[in-house]
Order: structure tokens, then C-alpha cells, then sequence
């Protein structure tokens, strides 16, 4: 199994989740930028985390179980519909933002704009680590979470989230969502958080599965970080949908690492 996170976050956002599992052979992949190094020309935009996500999976030798959330979940999708000979099934709560009518969140069209985003990802990853710590228990993350990913928002995660999002400013997302059909080449799981508002409305997000050939799976009562909301709950979600595709059992992974 392998897991990818994704916008502000480093893969300890996983840990809770990863400790119900209690599965071997478990690889997190923390995207460039993203808890991991942003290597010597590396843009951050979504085709070079396209290439980087292919390239990871390449070196298992045989498909995964791939899960994603937020940009993550977009990276997962992006390599079920375009290359699923690497995967044996996906789950992810991003299927929404590819499609047609998706419309970018609050923040990101901040980060869009020149100016206004380099202005907030200043504010956003400055000051101390223990004070973003503080600002992500707020935000209804675990102490012990937020103590780990807090020192990894730095100038550098900054530079990606900008990156990142100034290249797939609409219409590129929708573009891209042509191809979701492609998706259902393997065995898809769309994790709709009903409280999460961030990656489409629920319409959008029930029609992206349809198009993807996924299974949608309601989370009533969580939002945008369901894995540490309620890691029980989506534990049995996850282990229900790998059960049914026959996929529980020797998944490829190279070790659990936490990124």
C-alpha cells in the first residue's frame, strides 16, 4: 500500500491512520516540497508531480494500492488515468476537482494570484514552529501530528503551494478530467467527507466517481482531514474496499516510512 499526502501537510498526517491498519509493507511518499526535499530544478507544478508520482510507483516493480488525499488524492488520480498498469486500485477524496465545473477553494485562488500569495504563504509558513503548531490544533489536528508536520512549513512548502496551484488554475483541472473515464481501468474508492469543502461540492464529487468507474464511500460528520478525525472508522472503510477487490493481502510496498 501506498500512501500520499498532500497541501501543507508531511505524511505524519498518516500516523493515526497507519496505526489502526496495522499493516506491513506500507510506504507513505511525501511529494517534493511536501515533507520531502524540492529537488534542483523541480517546478512543483501538477505535471512534474504527475512524472514524480510515476516514477515513484515504477520502482515497486509491480501495482500498488495507491490512497490519496487532497493533492495527493489529485496525484493518485492523475496516475489511475494515466498510467493504471501501476496500480491494482486508488482511493482519494480529490476525484471532485477534475470535474468540468469545479471551481478552485477560497485559499488557492490566493495562491493563484501573483502578489496576494506570496503574501500569504509568507504569513502562513512564518514564524515559529511551535506557534504553527498551535494554528494546526486549532484546525482539528492531533497534537502529536502537528508537532511533526509544523517544522516542514517552511519557505520552501510555500514556493510548491504557489507553484502548485498557479498550474492548475482552471480550466487545466477540467481539462485534465477528461480523461477520467480512464480511471476505471482499475478499482477506484471515492472517499466523499461530507462536512470537507474544499475539493467540490458532494454533486460534483458523486459525478467525478461515476465518470472514474469509483466506488463512493460517505464519510457523514468528518471534513478535509478525515484520517485523523477518525482513523477507526476509516480504517474499516479502507480494509472493506481493499477486501472487496481482493487486494488485502501482499500488498507491494517498501516498508512503512513516514516520510
Amino acid at each position: 500500500m501506498v500512501f500520499v499526502h498532500g497541501n501543507a501537510e508531511t505524511a505524519a498526517v498518516w500516523e493515526p491512520l497507519l496505526a489502526e491498519l496495522g499493516r506491513d509493507g506500507v510506504t507513505c511518499l511525501s511529494p517534493p516540497g511536501f515533507g520531502a526535499p524540492l529537488p534542483e530544478g523541480f517546478g512543483a507544478t501538477a505535471g512534474e508531480y504527475d512524472r514524480w508520482l510515476v516514477g515513484e510507483l515504477e520502482g515497486f516493480g509491480e501495482p500498488v494500492d495507491l490512497v490519496g488525499h487532497d493533492l495527493g488524492g489529485a496525484h493518485v488520480v492523475r496516475v489511475a488515468m494515466s498510467r493504471p498498469d501501476l496500480v491494482r486500485s486508488w482511493a482519494c477524496d480529490a476525484v471532485g476537482v477534475f470535474h468540468p465545473s469545479y471551481a478552485w477553494h477560497f485559499l488557492a485562488t490566493l495562491w493563484q494570484t501573483p502578489g496576494v500569495g506570496e503574501v500569504d504563504v509568507a504569513r502562513r509558513f512564518g514564524g515559529s514552529a511551535a506557534e504553527r503548531v498551535e494554528t494546526l490544533v486549532r484546525r482539528g489536528l492531533p497534537r502529536a501530528v502537528a508537532e511533526r508536520i509544523a517544522p516542514a512549513q517552511d519557505a520552501a512548502m510555500g514556493r510548491a503551494v504557489l507553484a502548485y496551484h498557479r498550474s492548475t488554475a482552471q480550466p487545466v483541472m477540467a481539462e485534465l478530467g477528461r480523461d477520467l473515464p480512464a480511471a476505471a481501468a482499475r478499482p477506484g474508492l471515492a472517499i466523499l467527507a461530507r462536512q470537507d469543502v474544499l475539493l467540490g461540492t458532494e454533486a460534483q464529487r458523486r459525478e467525478a466517481a461515476v465518470l472514474a468507474g469509483a466506488r463512493v464511500e460517505v464519510l457523514a460528520g468528518l471534513g478535509h482531514r478525515w484520517m485523523v478525525q477518525d482513523p477507526v472508522r476509516v480504517a474499516e472503510v479502507l480494509t472493506g474496499f481493499w477486501e472487496a477487490t481482493g487486494a488485502c493481502v501482499g500488498s507491494a510496498g517498501h516498508g512503512h516510512s513516514t516520510g
